[in-house]
């Protein structure tokens, strides 16, 4: 198992060098450039996230982002100290709907359960909160 990691502020603007360092690490990995794509924008759905409601834009807060692999799994973990989000509580986007009134946001949950193999959250005993996202190498193309 490999581990490397990225700390950031919560701020917008550094969501390109966190695109850049999950970018990097999945094309080491070996996904292909679509799959690589797929995990970038994942990772900066769940930032976004992050940035906008656990930590209300307040720029002074801190992101870590690992990257965890093994021979068939990569996993993008991002920890903060924002609120807690229950993902249970939030409903599957109503798509038609969504076309009818059109509006910003409230698909980055959604996205991100389609372009991973798996999304989980959960909260550390030093009550962290913890996003971590999977994608399997033979997931590939998928």
């Amino acid at each position: 198992m490999k581990t490397i990691s990225l700390n950031i502020l919560s701020r917008t603007e550094k969501l390109s060098n966190v695109r850049d360092f999950v970018s990097d690490a999945a094309k080491e990995f070996g996904f292909d450039d679509e799959t690589v794509s797929k995990i970038s924008l994942a990772v900066d759905e769940a930032c976004t996230n992050i940035i906008k409601h656990a930590y209300e834009y307040a720029a002074n807060k801190q992101l870590e982002i690992k990257v965890i692999t093994n021979k068939e799994q990569f996993e993008v973990v991002i920890v903060h100290q924002g609120k807690l989000l229950d993902p249970k509580l939030l409903k599957a986007p109503d798509m038609k709907d969504y076309l009818i009134h059109p509006r910003r946001g409230g698909l980055g949950i959604h996205l991100m359960r389609l372009l991973m193999d798996k999304v989980e959250y959960k909260i550390t005993q030093d009550q962290k909160c913890e996003v971590h996202l999977l994608k399997n190498l033979s997931a590939t193309g998928s």
